[in-house]
């Protein structure tokens, strides 16, 4: 039997997939999770909580790697930086975190939570790959589905994206786990550039709704208006992800 995998936020949008993909690799997954489950099928729970630093050294004992998708828009570093220490004590030979394309532009909010955070896992002893990818489909369509009742759908102006199905980053996630240790890996990014309204527009027409999308104006955002959060360099530096926002509505909304 070898060791299993440890899943923090294996429950949320990203690590509920990553979980699947690792089963469907026939491997033995640990959830950390602040809740506790009954385990199952080679899926066991770890009841923890990276914030409040309880639990997390059962949790990663006997791992054979982590794979760090837990994160929260408050105390993101310090929860990382708790789960850092108790994978050093454990001796955990591989953790793989997952952050953000373009932290290192737009630093603010979560954004510089983020940067900080990958910061502690690359000062820290344990051997580690990083991923950074662009913004989830998903998070796009939560607040499109929460805007569409409006009779006027407001949208900030302007703001550029390159998002990605989180099937996809589940996929390399679950691959790079069962790898070595790599570092900082090519940024995997969504197939199109775009901007917010053009997104939402286009998930309107999916649902057959006429309301009009109105672009507005927000401060503080100039950098994403630029450009932050796109891939940086020429394709090759980075790999970029096959599934459109169309084809993910039409999935989603099947």
């Amino acid at each position: 039997m070898t060791s299993p995998i440890l899943v923090t936020g294996g429950t949320g949008t990203l690590g509920r997939l990553v979980v699947a993909r690792l089963r469907d690799a026939g491997r033995d997954v640990r959830v950390l999770s602040r809740k506790s489950h009954p385990d199952a099928n080679g899926l066991t729970y770890a009841t923890g909580d990276l914030a409040k630093n309880e639990g997390i050294g059962p949790a990663v004992e006997g791992v054979s790697a982590i794979v760090h998708c837990a994160s929260d828009k408050k105390g993101d570093a310090d929860a990382t930086r708790n789960l850092v220490r108790a994978a050093e004590q454990a001796d955990v030979p591989h953790l793989v975190y997952i952050s953000i394309v373009g932290v290192d532009d737009v630093t603010f909010g979560y954004f510089k939570s983020k940067l900080e955070s990958e910061q502690v896992i690359k000062e820290s002893g344990v051997p580690w790959t990083m991923l950074r990818v662009t913004q989830f489909y998903d998070f796009i369509l939560n607040g499109a589905q929460k805007a569409k009742k409006l009779p006027l759908v407001p949208v900030p102006a302007g703001f550029k994206v390159q998002p990605i199905d989180p099937e996809e980053v589940a996929v390399k996630l679950a691959e790079l786990a069962v790898g070595e240790p790599a570092g900082r890996v090519p940024d995997l990014v969504g197939p199109e550039a775009t901007d917010a309204a053009d997104m939402i527009r286009a998930y309107l027409k999916a649902i057959h709704k006429g309301a009009p999308v109105l672009p507005v104006w927000m401060p503080g955002i100039g950098k994403i208006r630029s450009g932050g959060l796109l891939p940086k360099g020429t394709e090759g530096e980075y790999a970029t992800a096959r599934v459109t926002w169309e084809e993910f509505l039409a999935a989603k909304l099947a």
